[in-house]
């Protein structure tokens, strides 16, 4: 189940070739979207990146992609205030949608500001029939907030499947990561919607980045992936 580097193999983790292929291929912006009409048809297999503000999406996404410059990031928290569209996959053969939501928890930002967000984020969340999966960011310096335990709770009841991933995890020793890791396995237990496998990720030393392509690349389209995984 944990996602830390150095752990024992687990027969059931995704192909990380197919990972490392599916990133190789074409990473382009979609569009961004501030309100439902906004939104790419959904046509594929998609997967969202949700989390506090400053969790470092952007940072990840652009790990991910191997693009420096693909998803902007900024150290003013709340600073995404839409809907990010991207596409994966070989030419004229797209293999999956990402999308970078805006983030939640800043506390900044007007009531108003706040609820309107909320609403587009969630709206989309229980709307979207191609979402495969939300991956919910996780500063692995803090853990779970009472934030992030709400924002479980919302997809627990809309019924979307989602996943923890720790962010910024070289930011702790080892001892502390694998606390961190024990502490967010036990506080997802309770929640119906959540993946058991937790990732802890680095954008700055590239821990987990193979291990988290493998598990978007499990959720393409498999006739669009051009890719055929090898047999175990």
């Amino acid at each position: 189940m944990s996602g830390a580097p150095g752990g024992e193999h687990d027969d059931d983790a995704p192909d990380l070739e197919a990972g490392r292929w599916l990133f190789a291929q074409t990473c382009s912006f979609v569009r961004g979207a501030v309100d439902m009409e906004g939104l790419p048809p959904g046509d594929m297999a998609e997967v969202a990146f949700a989390g506090r503000s400053n969790v470092g999406k952007s940072s990840l996404v652009n790990a991910l992609t191997g693009r420096k410059t693909l998803a902007r990031t900024s150290n003013t928290p709340g600073r995404t205030k839409e809907l990010n569209f991207f596409v994966l996959g070989a030419e004229n053969r797209p293999a999956i949608m990402l999308a970078d939501l805006p983030g939640y928890g800043y506390a900044r930002e007007t009531r108003t500001r706040v609820e309107q967000w909320t609403d587009l984020v969630m709206s989309y969340l229980r709307g979207r029939a191609t979402l495969r999966r939300v991956l919910l960011l996780i500063d692995a310096r803090h853990g779970l907030k009472a934030n992030d335990s709400e924002v479980m709770a919302l997809l627990d009841e809309a019924a979307v499947s989602y996943q923890i991933v720790l962010t910024k995890t070289d930011k702790l020793k080892s001892g502390e990561l694998e606390k961190r890791l024990g502490e967010v396995e036990a506080g997802i237990r309770a929640h119906v919607a959540a993946h058991p496998r937790v990732i802890a990720t680095s954008s700055e030393t590239g821990t987990g980045i193979a291990e988290l392509r493998a598990e978007i690349a499990s959720l393409a389209a498999v006739d669009a992936l051009g890719y055929k995984a090898r047999t175990r």
